[in-house]
């Protein structure tokens, strides 16, 4: 849970990580 916090308080990071918070998350 923490990796999600910190992509959804880093928007930019979300860019590069929102492939793979989305493939878990998903």
């Amino acid at each position: 849970m923490g990796k999600e916090k910190f992509v959804r308080d880093k928007p930019h990071v979300n860019v590069g990580t929102i492939g793979h918070v989305d493939h878990g998350k998903t």
